[in-house]
């Protein structure tokens, strides 16, 4: 893992599948602000609900206070306003970056052209495989990039990179939403050998439908 000298203006990934570790290593980078004395602004979508909505929890029940908010254009808007009004904030943070409207990566540029440490957490890739758009310029743009792994939550040996979506027990159709909040809905990390793609679709990125 790295460690960080601060400098102006910087953009810190860190990305891979489900319960990989990624809300922990970010609370973990706040944690250590913290102690730094410095202060820092924590951004969620609000859809991300299942634990606490004004909260970041990591799947090992670590916990840090955060700020819930939409993610369309509006949200981002309502964002940046918030940010504008905490100038001391060396840090601002986000978790789930992947679900913001893709003006996200506007907003974080603009953080960091004003100096401000920016740190971005989330998945890199939809249940499909196919990577999330705004995620695969932010690694492009980053400073620092971390990729988590998991393990693989069917065979239970191999490195998981990828995140498969069961409903209700079931694989879900290609044809789904990427973005979709179902109490049904259950994700696990998955290896590539265990992750199978739906029946009738083949594997390249050529072949994949619009989402």
């Amino acid at each position: 893992m790295h460690e960080f000298v601060q400098s102006p203006g910087q953009l810190e990934i860190i990305c891979g599948p489900i319960f990989s570790g990624k809300s922990e290593e970010l609370i973990r980078r706040l944690r250590r602000v913290e102690l730094s004395g410095k202060e820092f602004l924590l951004f969620k979508p609000n859809l991300d609900n299942r634990y606490e909505v004004d909260s970041v929890i990591s799947h090992d029940a670590r916990q840090l206070k955060a700020i819930a908010t939409g993610i369309d254009k509006n949200a981002l808007h309502v964002i940046e306003t918030i940010i504008s009004k905490f100038p001391n904030a060396d840090v601002v943070a986000f978790d789930e970056v992947n679900f913001y409207e893709p003006q996200i990566i506007e907003l974080i540029e603009k953080c960091i052209s004003r100096g401000k440490r920016v740190i971005a957490a989330g998945l890199d890739m939809d249940f499909r495989g196919r990577p999330f758009p705004s995620m695969a310029q932010l690694l492009a743009l980053a400073d620092y990039a971390d990729k988590l792994n998991a393990i693989c939550a069917k065979c239970k040996k191999n490195p998981a990179t990828l995140s498969k979506r069961l409903v209700d027990g079931k694989p879900a159709r290609w044809s789904d939403a990427v973005v979709k909040n179902s109490p049904l809905d259950v994700y696990e990390p998955r290896c590539r050998k265990c992750h199978q793609v739906t029946k009738g679709q083949e594997v390249g990125l050529d072949k994949f439908p619009n989402q």
